[in-house]
């Protein structure tokens, strides 16, 4: 078993005692809800006459649920009006802080822990959300968790976990013009599969992990889960210290702070279970073409082959569906949609990067491209930087915050077939609203190419003619 690790050392930190199923207890640091998966455990606390046992450390936002186009209420779909009327009715009764519309604080749940300084180094943390694990990219084991346990840990800041495996991936070398955090993630899917991380950690390691910003490194982490792994994290730095010094939630003792941060990076002679090395210099643009994120290919590639596949079966499923052909090359790809947001890619970064790409030129006739900033913090500096400007002159819709499109629990839907370049974390069969509709994903420059263009098309190019 991997010892010396950030892993292993937050984990016992956190540990309150061993059950006699052999799983741990753990303390949980900071608990985050939202409107969708918290519901059912309020109303079983307030069943059983039970409070919420520290309020302070739990903080609730709305997200998956909220228009983008219109927010004024009450929201023109009963079901996500009755959702947030309720989340707002238990935060209330239960003492809890939420981030709604009116604060100015309010975003994707993955966002807004991260840029209020509520996410901190060698914390645990845990939501109600698959997609907890960006979290980690902060050096903290963030997890996602289901109803019941959202319960619990609302009743007890405490939940059963059963020790994992650590599995260090070092990306070394240098990322090309025109590769992105989004790039590295899918790669490192494809080589391990999206079965590869059950049972393990992922600890991100090496050059290019290092010279991401702190947004590149949550887009990695966010996607852990793609990969089949709990948790994916990253050892914090003078880079993770910078993002959180001055935040709203930011530690008052920094020197204090600073100090646990460092004792928790995982140690020079560290032991992990497993280890995966991959060459940056060698990554491309990539983008999925099937229907899980690990049927993906770069964008030099041509689809591949059915007889070639370790499982012919789910990739002759992937054909079936999508409706491409064997061989046939990326570029030929005609899409309909275009979406730039989720906790995956809907930054400030993100948006600069597709606003790159769309300044000056035209989002393609046939396409509708949908841009939403990840929380209302990252809107308001787009349009300060005249963001919103640059993807409205292109011919984009500019949104509020939300999940939007992404999962498509709100009014931001495909429609029967369409194909959809998106910057989100799924391509799954109906994932964006639609039974019949198809997602394709890549970097938020990779979409907005796709978006000018009217098909898949490589970002490089389009930068080295800029």
């Amino acid at each position: 078993m991997s010892q010396r690790t950030l892993y292993d050392k937050v984990w016992d930190r956190h540990t309150v005692g061993t059950l006699s199923t052999g799983m741990d207890q753990l303390l949980i640091g900071l608990h985050l809800v939202h409107e969708v998966t918290s519901p059912q455990a309020f109303a079983s606390l307030r069943e059983r006459q039970q409070p919420v046992a520290f309020p302070d450390r739990t903080i609730a936002t709305m997200d998956h649920i909220v228009p983008t186009d219109r927010i004024s209420r009450p929201f023109s779909d009963p079901q996500a009006e009755l959702m947030a009327a309720t989340l707002e009715a238990n935060t209330r009764e239960f003492g809890i802080r939420l981030m709604d519309m009116a604060s100015g604080k309010q975003g994707i749940v993955h966002m807004i822990g991260p840029e209020l300084g509520l996410t901190q180094p060698g914390m645990t943390i845990a939501c109600g959300d698959s997609h907890t694990s960006t979290h980690g990219a902060f050096g903290s084991l963030a997890f996602g968790i289901g109803t019941t346990d959202v319960r619990n840990v609302l009743e007890t800041q405490t939940m059963a976990l059963s020790r994992l495996k650590v599995r260090r991936i070092r990306i070394e070398g240098a990322l090309q013009r025109g590769v992105y955090a989004k790039d590295v993630i899918l790669r490192i899917i494809a080589d391990l599969g999206v079965k590869g991380g059950l049972g393990y950690a992922y600890e991100y390691s090496g050059a290019v992990i290092e010279a991401l910003s702190m947004e590149g490194r949550m887009t990695i982490c966010n996607m852990s889960i793609e990969g089949g792994a709990r948790i994916g994290y990253i050892n914090p730095d003078d880079t993770t210290f910078a993002y959180i010094r001055g935040r709203e939630y930011a530690p008052r003792d920094w020197d204090a702070a600073l100090a646990y941060w460092k004792s928790i990076r995982s140690d020079e002679d560290a032991v992990y279970d497993d280890e995966w090395v991959i060459d940056g210099n060698t990554i491309e643009p990539m983008i999925t073409w099937g229907i899980n994120p690990g049927q993906s290919i770069t964008i030099s590639d041509s689809l591949p082959h059915v007889a070639d596949a370790a499982d012919p079966k789910s990739f002759q499923d992937a054909f079936d569906f999508m409706a491409f052909t064997e061989g046939q090359s990326p570029e030929s790809l005609a899409i309909d949609v275009a979406f730039i947001g989720s906790c995956t890619n809907g930054r400030l970064s993100d948006l600069r990067e597709a606003a790159a790409i769309f300044r000056g030129k035209r989002v393609h006739s046939r396409v509708k491209a949908v841009v939403v900033p990840g929380s209302q913090q990252v809107a308001r500096q787009a349009e300060a930087e005249g963001l919103d400007r640059i993807f409205i002159e292109a011919g984009a819709e500019w949104r509020h915050a939300g999940c939007s499109m992404c999962l498509a629990m709100n009014t931001d839907r495909l429609e029967g077939r369409q194909l959809c370049a998106s910057s989100s974390n799924r391509n799954f069969m109906g994932r964006q609203g639609s039974p019949t509709g198809r997602t394709l994903l890549m970097s938020p420059a990779m979409v907005a190419t796709a978006a000018v263009y009217g098909h898949v098309y490589d970002v490089r190019k389009v930068l080295n003619d800029d």
